[in-house]
């Protein structure tokens, strides 16, 4: 689906704000010197806020995806990660927006968590069966994606944290713990196009 069918109105938790007229795009605007930021709306919160981290760790994420997307040769993958980190724009703009704000925006939904699910059947088909536990490794992008991977977890965990003391979409979390499966698979079969054999994990 569209990142926003409706413009760029409605991305201004993921947008530089204008200064005011000046008619310039400001990179600074001073209301967060003092430690808090803004939510999609007009609460503002501590930038340490458990939202703020969670929302800030799928950022993370998706920077990540970003440098794999530029280093990798391969177009199936530079692909698929594409149009997850569209996902994560999503998702960010979703959990820095209150579920009762009045300004309506795209939110992660199970069609997201099923594309994801879809992804990962296909390339268990190609993928041998995993008997045991494999160190994160491997070619460039296989390394990476096992990176990206474990930023997926913290991100999974930093929304469980939110969620405790913050009402949450509650589609993220499934979508994240299906997200890391998918980066988890992917990295196998990245490794696997670059003919590089596994390294089984022995206690």
């Amino acid at each position: 689906m569209p990142l926003n069918p409706e413009g760029p109105r409605r991305q201004a938790p993921l947008l530089p704000l204008i200064a005011r007229g000046s008619g310039r795009q400001a990179l600074y605007t001073r209301r967060g010197d003092s430690g808090e930021t803004s939510l999609y709306g007009p609460k503002r919160v501590r930038k340490d806020d458990p939202r703020v981290e969670a929302y800030g760790t799928i950022d993370e994420l998706n920077s990540v995806l970003g440098v794999i997307v530029s280093e990798s040769k391969n177009r199936t993958i530079a692909s698929s990660l594409k149009e997850i980190q569209r996902m994560l724009f999503v998702a960010g703009g979703d959990l820095a927006t209150e579920m009762e704000g009045r300004q309506p925006v795209p939110r992660i939904g199970a069609s997201q968590t099923m594309r994801l699910e879809e992804l990962t059947d296909d390339l268990l088909t190609k993928l041998p069966p995993l008997r045991n536990f494999i160190l994160p490794g491997g070619s460039s992008t296989g390394a990476m994606l096992h990176f990206a991977r474990s930023v997926c977890r913290r991100a999974e965990r930093r929304l469980v944290t939110a969620s405790r003391s913050r009402e949450v979409n509650p589609e993220l979390l499934p979508f994240f713990n299906r997200l890391s499966s998918y980066l988890f698979n992917l990295s196998r079969w990245a490794n696997k196009r670059a003919g590089v054999k596994e390294d089984v994990w022995k206690g």
